[in-house]
């Protein structure tokens, strides 16, 4: 018995040709070889298993062969393909980016590109993952990449594009690599079964194909390990068993009780669903996909976004003709918002089985009696029972809305009742009256009755910062120099501290001149005289609107009743440019040049 190689490694492509689902590019690169019109640098991007580091090697093969075919293949007979084949090729390498990723092994990687090819006509240096360099490694290799030697090309693999440098991208042919198909990793998956001798049935290999999410590396992985399990035969039964899958049948089955209205019926599938060891997050995730998929098969024209075999789609035309549009909708925004809720529930049982209710109540009539009600029904419930009680004359005048308003304005008053109340009896007894009067004529507001003034100083808002607008509430006014008796000496270290412990007092409406004064910088003039330079004049307008505070707020805090604040424009050599942190490294490294010895060797990078 010779060697075991898995599937993903043994039917790996060795031609252009035999790359599946990426028909586009390896057409590209073919047209390039025959051409001869090379870039001296590529880039290959897309999810995992789709093809990078395979079309990569390919390609280097084939521009480095001596005879290549008039298609752009490889001739597998010449020194350079029989080298590479053989794994001995010195004009191919290849560079773990994840794990070679220092300046170093940049500079290791530019000193072999000074070595023109022994066989063939060019070096090739494939690296991987090449967006795990690190910024200095990527800096490093700027000047290379964009100017190499003649003989070398570069040809980098990423998952992750967008963590590359522009600077970088600019410089190679980008070449998008797309996601397998569902029918494409099928179709694959089959060759390879009947070249194993492996028996199969195609919603098994439809299972595999959903499972890979779109990679074929991935589908080959999952094919070996069924098959493993199945011992040859892969069934629809051995591949969901074998990869915990929740069979598609359930999913059917919950949508036709959902809309029977069963949920009697609904709550004993759930549980035995739940008891086989299946998340209910995953459920309601699985059923939502679900009833996308009914719902795009209720339109020929969407069809095709199924990527399901020939037997589900089947299945998913004949429930679209039984499930109203409406229903589907209003199942995906239920099914969504328990997602949403998912991860935060604290008994997420509780609300996969609530969302369920809901579901199978969509098409339920509204006045049907259910095993549960819905919000529906309650509603029309409650209608039945309020409507024999007597309206007051206003409301029947205002209609619905005026019972809307006369209920918000009951509830603002009991708010009022609660934020005023105190311990003695009097209040106790106002608050009491407040909260359980209900009638147009209790409520003074409505009737128009004389009321006292409300302070609402336990809510930390009052009429007055009402009145004044967003803008202004909260805003407490800081007092004027109240110990004009005090001389206390200051450094200019203390004023320093005292002016940003002020900025940090002011309330929450004042925080852009807050944000403002941050950035100025008082200093001490004439003792106890204090000058502000502003930036501009809008700044020093509205500085000057507050002056009184700031001296109020600065005089009780350095014990100094005497000090005058100044705030005058700043001439233009008065003003300092605001350093970027870039500025900041670099005049660090000028004062002490060990800084970036110690940058390199922990691997740290500029934020």
């Amino acid at each position: 018995m010779g060697e075991y190689i898995v599937s993903a490694r043994k039917y790996r492509p060795m031609s252009f040709d035999s790359v599946v689902g990426q028909s586009a590019l390896t057409t590209t690169l073919k047209n390039a070889v025959k051409s001869g019109k090379l870039a001296h640098a590529y880039l290959f991007c897309g999810p995992r298993g789709v093809g990078k580091t395979t079309c990569a090697r390919i390609f280097a093969k084939a521009i480095n062969c001596l005879t290549p075919t008039e298609a752009g293949e490889a001739c597998n007979h010449c020194e350079s393909c029989e080298a590479f084949n053989d794994q001995r090729s010195y004009n191919i390498f290849e560079l773990d980016a994840a794990s070679n990723n220092s300046v170093e092994n940049i500079k290791t990687l530019m000193d072999q590109t000074r070595i023109p090819p022994q066989v063939g006509k060019y070096k090739v240096f494939i690296i991987d993952e090449v967006h795990m360099l690190s910024t200095a490694a990527f800096n490093a290799f700027l000047k290379t990449l964009e100017e190499p030697p003649a003989h070398v090309i570069f040809i980098l693999a990423t998952t992750e594009k967008h963590k590359i440098l522009p600077t970088i991208l600019s410089r190679c042919q980008i070449y998008d690599f797309e996601r397998m198909t569902v029918p494409g990793i099928i179709d694959h998956l089959k060759g390879v079964a009947e070249k194993e001798g492996i028996a199969y049935e195609e919603e098994a290999l439809a299972v595999i194909a959903e499972k890979a999410d779109g990679g074929m590396r991935d589908a080959l992985s999952i094919f070996d390990q069924a098959a493993s399990f199945a011992q040859g035969n892969l069934t629809y039964e051995s591949v969901i068993a074998d990869l915990n899958v929740l069979d598609s049948d359930n999913y059917f089955n919950i949508i036709d009780l959902a809309i029977e209205n069963k949920v009697s019926d609904i709550m004993l599938l759930v549980n035995n669903i739940i008891a086989k060891g299946f998340d209910g997050g995953n459920l309601v995730n699985g059923l939502a996909s679900h009833v996308r998929n009914v719902l795009m098969a209720k339109d020929e024209s969407t069809l095709p976004l199924l990527e399901v075999s020939a037997r589900q789609r089947e299945r998913f035309k004949a429930q679209a003709q039984k499930c109203p549009t409406p229903f589907l909708y209003k199942a995906l925004q239920v099914m969504n918002q328990c997602d949403i809720q998912y991860r935060a529930s604290s008994n997420k049982r509780l609300l996969v089985e609530l969302t369920l209710i809901q579901v199978a109540q969509i098409t339920q009539p509204e006045d049907e009696p259910a095993a549960g009600r819905s919000p529906k029904s309650l509603k029309s419930l409650f209608r039945k029972l309020a409507s024999p009680q007597p309206k007051p004359a206003q409301q029947v005048v205002g209609g619905e809305k005026t019972m809307a308003r006369t209920t918000s304005a009951t509830r603002t008053e009991t708010i009022i009742a609660l934020a005023t109340a105190s311990p003695n009896p009097a209040n106790t007894a106002t608050t009491t009256s407040l909260q359980t009067s209900s009638t147009p004529t209790a409520n003074p507001i409505r009737t128009g009755m004389p009321t006292g003034k409300l302070k609402l100083h336990n809510l930390g808002t009052s009429f007055a910062d009402l009145k004044r607008g967003p803008e202004k509430m909260g805003v407490v006014k800081e007092e004027e120099i109240t110990n004009k008796e005090e001389c206390n000496v200051f450094s200019q270290e203390e004023l320093e501290l005292q002016w940003m412990a002020l900025c940090n007092r002011m309330p929450q409406a004042m925080v852009a001149i807050a944000t403002r004064m941050k950035n100025m910088q008082p200093r001490i003039t004439d003792f106890p005289n204090i000058e502000v330079l502003a930036d501009n004049e809008i700044v020093m307008e509205e500085v000057n609107n507050i002056r009184t505070r700031i001296e109020g707020g600065l005089a009780k805090y350095l014990h100094n009743g005497q000090l005058k604040l100044h705030i005058r424009l700043a001439k233009m050599e008065e003003m300092k440019r605001i350093l970027s942190k870039k500025e900041i490294y670099e005049n660090m490294l000028k004062a002490n040049p060990a800084i970036d010895k110690l940058r390199n060797a922990l691997g740290l990078e500029l934020a």
